[in-house]
């Protein structure tokens, strides 16, 4: 999961704010261990003094859930005005969950609380393999001319997108804030019965919306199907309609 945010700011509380969220959403989820950068677990008797602290300073550093048997790690990082869209900075909240049963079964609530209290843009949550394809849509530099893969459509890189309300790529789960839902047109309920189907509003007047019911696979030839059908319902997204 990777939900893209306004820029932290002086004592911003959204880095504490995202890991209570994580613990209310799924009960029993317990995040108290930092990833050294050795890789080594180091448990966090004051995590949330911790973590207050290092967000003061405008970082969020990789923490993971106690259980071993439900690894859940959160983390983020800011990304400079000048490679952000529309020139305005951004704080990337990441998440990953085990591709399990329950990994699947609580990936959307979980991307929900990181996305509302993060008070994200957009977001997506894909599986590791449709999310490389997906990465590879993206064309930063201008003699690039290998096409993306499987028929997708190019997409801009994210310093070239003029709005950061503008979702840059699709995924298996989909948020779009309020604001996004807007510039992008959805919902339109003529035209996206099927997207509704599988959608749910959030508090703030955003949406969840699930393009596949299973985790994306573009090896289905219905799921690589479903992708192609929602760039072209959404040609804002990725930056490609006409200026």
């Amino acid at each position: 999961m990777i939900v893209y945010a306004p820029a932290l700011a002086g004592d911003d509380g959204r880095p504490l704010a995202v890991v209570h969220a994580m613990e209310r959403a799924h009960p029993g989820l317990r995040i108290g261990l930092m990833i050294s950068d050795e890789g080594q677990l180091v448990p966090l008797p004051e995590r949330d003094k911790f973590v207050a602290r290092e967000s003061r300073r405008g970082e969020f550093p990789p923490l993971r859930s106690t259980d071993d048997n439900f690894r859940v790690s959160v983390t983020g990082w800011g990304i400079p005005a000048g490679i952000s869209p529309g020139g305005r900075a951004q704080f990337e909240f990441h998440v990953a969950l085990p591709l399990s049963a329950d990994g699947i079964a609580a990936a959307a609530i979980l991307f929900e609380a990181v996305a509302e209290t993060g008070r994200a843009f957009w977001g997506h949550a894909t599986p590791v393999s449709a999310a490389v394809d997906i990465a590879h849509q993206s064309k930063n530099l201008p003699d690039n001319r290998e096409p993306p893969p499987r028929g997708l459509p190019v997409i801009k890189s994210p310093s070239a997108m003029r709005l950061p309300e503008i979702p840059h790529r699709m995924g298996w789960l989909n948020y779009w804030s309020a604001a996004a839902a807007r510039v992008i047109g959805f919902p339109d309920p003529a035209r996206d019965a099927e997207l509704l189907s599988r959608s749910q509003r959030t508090a703030t007047g955003g949406w969840i919306v699930s393009l596949t019911d299973a985790p994306l696979d573009l090896d289905n030839p219905a799921h690589l199907d479903a992708l192609k059908r929602a760039y072209e319902r959404f040609p804002e997204i990725g930056g490609r309609s006409p200026p």
